[in-house]
Formats: structure tokens, sequence, C-alpha cells
């Protein structure tokens, strides 16, 4: 992409509506991340949000994007130069979790489906001034749960949310219950030393969950 591609609000809105569940993921054998997400998407997850925690996370962007159906984007971005580092990895989407005025400024001259990380009120609004009304409720269990983004919602009706941090499969339904969640992200999905068989399973019940 061109750093002048134009952003459009409406990609991001459709990346969060492609399944209910987000699985945020720590790569930490790259070997294995093609086999991953192949149970992922198998299982119905195709977005899979790969964090830069690990120093092999830009090597599994690219080889998560060899699957077919895959929609693989990077995590944990919080300054323009990951931004760049993890476009030039093939990534389709970015997380951040939190929103700073040079980040935004970038992501939204990139193009790329920007989903930045939100705690408070005063976030919104520097994300609404960027033009971006869809956002990453992080640390979501942390800042409140969800009496603090039913709160939220009052002022700022017309933004969309994907609450990450903290959500478990049995707690999962009740965010998606709500009607300005999209989607949630979850780091449950995928758990240190689980099989591919139990990674596909999870995914399965994810998939199936409403949102």
């Amino acid at each position: 992409m061109s750093d002048t591609q134009t952003f459009d609000p409406s990609e991001i809105e459709r990346v969060m509506k492609t399944a209910p569940v987000i699985p945020v993921l720590v790569v930490k054998d790259v070997g294995k991340a093609r086999e991953q997400a192949e149970a992922l998407v198998d299982g119905g997850l195709k977005v899979l949000e790969v964090t830069l925690r690990t120093t092999d996370a830009l090597e599994a962007i690219k080889r998560m994007n060899l699957v077919p159906g895959a929609i693989v984007g990077a995590g944990t971005v919080i300054n323009a130069r990951q931004l760049d580092e993890a476009r030039g990895a093939g990534s389709e989407f970015i997380v951040s979790p939190g929103l700073t005025q040079d980040l935004g400024a970038a992501a939204v001259a990139s193009g790329l489906p920007f989903l930045p990380g939100i705690a408070n009120a005063g976030d919104i609004m520097r994300g609404l001034d960027l033009g971006l009304n869809h956002f990453k409720f992080f640390p979501a269990m942390a800042a409140g749960g969800i009496p603090a983004l039913k709160a939220l919602s009052g002022p700022f009706g017309q933004c969309l949310f994907c609450p990450t941090g903290g959500i478990t499969a049995e707690t999962a339904p009740e965010w998606l219950a709500m009607r300005n969640v999209l989607c949630v992200g979850g780091s449950w999905i995928v758990p240190d030393g689980a099989s591919l068989e139990e990674i596909n399973a999870r995914a399965r019940e994810a998939a199936a969950l409403s949102n």
C-alpha cells in the first residue's frame, strides 16, 4: 500500500465482523506458526492478531499469511517504526495497546485497517479527532470491565469496540451481547503448550459464539 492511500474506517469494521473472537497470539516457536494458523482458520477464526512481543513475530506473520483464508495482523504496535515493519511483513491490519498522536497519524496515513487501544474518554476523543471510531477496549477487565464500557458508550454511542484483556471463554458471551461490541480479543484460544487439536477445538467453540 502507498502512504497516500485513503483511510477507510469500514475496512477495520469488516475485519472485526469476520468472527466473534480475534485470537491474540504470542508466537514463541515460529516453526509452528503456519500450522497454528491452519488450525485456527479451519476452526472458523480467520482473523489472527500476532503480537510484536517476540523476536519472531514478523516472520510468524509472513508464514501465517501463507494460509488460505487467514487475515493476519500485527498487535502490540506502539510506534510508527513498528507499523512500517508490520506492514512490510504483510500485516493486513494493525492493533495497538494505546493511542498516541504520532502512531494514530501514521496509521491513518498508511491506509491500513487500524484498531487502537483505548481505556478512557480522553483516549476515545483523541481517536475521534483522527477520524477513528473503532477501538480496542484495553485492558478490558483492569479498565473496569463491562460497567466501564457501558459508561463510555453513553457519550460515545457512535463508537464500536473489541474488548481485550482478561476476557475468557466463559465471559466472552456477556461482552458480545453488548450492542457496540463487534468482537473480543482473546489469548485463551492458543494457550502455551496447546496441541493443534486443542487449538482447533477452542477455535470452533469461539467461532460459534454470537456476535
